[in-house]
């Protein structure tokens, strides 16, 4: 419940540094952007962490499919494919 709580007034606090912000399944190839949040619980968090997506990091679009198709990008000089649900839990600052 704590966490909970204390991540919803974080997403607040982020709206409020920038309104530039996006989803990553919202961005279009090629295009770049710092991670500002993951909107997941703790298990997509920690998942999303261990492959190297936290926040403050630089990725890149490579390919996106549309609707429900994967989405694959650059974090770090590695190529990683990441399905539509999980990527749209992670909210960008585009380039």
């Amino acid at each position: 419940m704590f966490i909970h709580l204390h991540r919803r007034c974080h997403k607040h606090k982020s709206e409020m540094i920038t309104d530039n912000r996006t989803r990553l399944t919202d961005i279009e190839e090629g295009q770049t952007g710092i991670i500002l949040e993951i909107d997941g619980g703790r298990h997509s968090s920690k998942r999303l962490a261990d492959l190297g997506l936290a926040p403050g990091v630089e990725i890149t679009v490579i390919t996106s499919s549309f609707f429900s198709g994967p989405i694959q990008i650059s974090v770090c000089g590695s190529k990683l494919v990441l399905g539509r649900g999980l990527a749209s839990k992670i909210l960008i600052e585009p380039k």
